[in-house]
């Protein structure tokens, strides 16, 4: 995720800082898979299509959407996660936060894996109408929140937006898209806290 003085800006210099100190020791182990929703959506593409990746992390999606055939825009607004991401995988990855996002029809996909969540809840609407801007007619979107009551910290001094499946249903239907599919279930957080979480997969019909 880089920090912005904008209003209009997606990230949290708090945030962003915790990822950048952490990012050169990131360590990958052997058979350390990629995210298990990552097979599932890729299916609903067409081969080859171009997929963007928002939040690209240490990069083991963005191999993964080049090893089945996709061509893959990975990016993240974290500028030492990218270098992590490019020395272990060599995709090519770029600085981007979500309010630098400017493609217009470019995307058959958006990845957002754990990344959206980071985004100050004020922000997420214009995140969102640049992700549907971005995708073609038809184009998919994925991405995956921490559920709550409202926007906080987590133990470890991250941002979250914490939204409720109603407030994030309300805010993708606003910006255009249809919820095709929403999955709720039980995790834990790297800070130690159990929390739901929910997958959304949505379209630009």
């Amino acid at each position: 995720m880089t920090s912005a003085d904008s209003g209009s800006a997606s990230t949290d210099p708090d945030t962003i800082a915790f990822y950048q100190a952490r990012a050169p020791h990131w360590v990958f182990h052997s058979g350390e898979a990629h995210s298990h929703q990552l097979d599932a959506f890729l299916d609903r593409l067409p081969q080859g299509a171009a997929v963007l990746e928002l939040g690209c992390g240490g990069g083991r999606d963005a191999a993964r959407m080049r090893e089945r055939g996709f061509r893959v825009d990975a990016t993240d607004a974290v500028p030492a996660l990218v270098t992590r991401a490019n020395q272990s995988f060599d995709l090519g990855a770029r600085v981007m936060a979500f309010h630098e996002l400017e493609a217009e029809a470019a995307y058959a996909g958006a990845w957002a894996h754990a990344s959206l969540l980071h985004c100050p809840r004020a922000t997420l609407p214009d995140a969102l109408a640049r992700i549907f801007r971005a995708l073609l007619p038809g184009g998919w979107f994925f991405s995956s929140y921490k559920l709550g009551d409202g926007e906080c910290r987590d133990l470890l001094g991250r941002l979250h937006n914490f939204p409720s499946p109603e407030w994030l249903v309300a805010a993708y239907l606003s910006a255009g898209f249809t919820i095709e599919s929403q999955h709720t279930y039980a995790g834990k957080a790297s800070d130690g806290t159990q929390r739901d979480w929910i997958d959304l997969i949505a379209r630009k019909a």
